[in-house]
């Protein structure tokens, strides 16, 4: 009943009627506060793993590195030694 009151008046006094978009996004500031409140909520529910977990895992993970850098390494040695064996049999 209010909503067709609030009409009336708007037409008696010539004035347009207040329309709510509903697709109109909110501004800017808005959404990133929302996006920050959702992410530091999000975080809260995450599991963190214990400092001897992260060391451990952060070892193994160097010296899978290490390994494939020796190897990566010796493959280059060979090949380029190779290069030098063909080159040299040309001349």
């Amino acid at each position: 009943m209010a909503k067709s009151n609030e009409k009336e008046v708007a037409k008696a006094q010539n004035k347009p009627e207040k329309k709510k978009d509903k697709n109109k996004k909110p501004n800017i500031f808005v959404r990133m506060g929302r996006k920050i409140k959702e992410t530091f909520s999000e975080l809260k529910r995450v599991t963190w793993p214990s400092v001897g977990t992260v060391f451990k895992n952060t070892g193994i993970v160097l010296v899978i590195v290490l390994v494939f850098t020796v190897l990566v390494t010796g493959v280059n040695f060979g090949f380029s030694k190779l290069l030098e064996l063909i080159t040299s049999l040309e001349g």
